[in-house]
């Protein structure tokens, strides 16, 4: 709990600056990327959690795996080296994408399906999700889940829409035992 409220600051910190350097937008898709590497690639975020290699160490290893990063990225990286906190990198960089989106007023609409999304049902969860929010963009992330058979699950902000097959027919198991 505690470094997910430093990450927040220190992600706070890096919006204001990059929104006053006009570098927002770059920054953004920077730490969408630094974010995503971290959660996808286990070896890096094994890297940056280890106590045993050096931070310094660890920041000259991430600036040569983001050679092409903001320099606020740099940083970022040399805040966080001098404070002691460069294990919290993957969450800084997914606080600032969510402040971020939070200040253009995108709302991200989180839909899992059984199968990839078509055009036809993409419009058809972009209409729902605009009668859900006020919001002037909506960005969708689709995962994938053979687990719900079939229809969706449809999750803006805290509002979750469940349209799949598999709670339908949990439901349905639900009102057979108890009858």
């Amino acid at each position: 709990m505690a470094g997910t409220r430093a990450a927040i600051r220190y992600a706070k910190a890096v919006l204001d600056l990059a929104q006053t350097q006009n570098t927002a937008k770059a920054v953004n898709e920077d730490m969408v990327l630094i974010a995503k590497s971290v959660a996808d690639n286990k070896d890096l975020n094994d890297m940056i959690q280890s106590a045993v290699i050096k931070s310094t160490d660890k920041k000259n290893a991430l600036l040569k795996v983001f050679p092409k990063a903001n320099p606020m990225f740099s940083g970022l990286l040399d805040v966080l080296v001098k404070n002691k906190r460069m294990n919290i990198l993957g969450d800084v960089a997914s606080k600032y994408v969510e402040l971020y989106e939070k200040s253009q007023n995108i709302e991200v609409a989180n839909v899992t399906t059984a199968v990839p999304l078509t055009d036809d049902l993409k419009s058809k969860v972009l209409a729902k999700v605009k009668e859900l929010t006020s919001a002037d963009k909506i960005e969708i992330k689709n995962t994938v889940d053979e687990s719900i058979l079939g229809g969706f699950i449809l999750r803006v902000g805290d509002v979750q829409y469940n349209a799949s097959i598999a709670n339908q027919l949990n439901t349905l198991k639900r009102e057979f035992t108890l009858n």
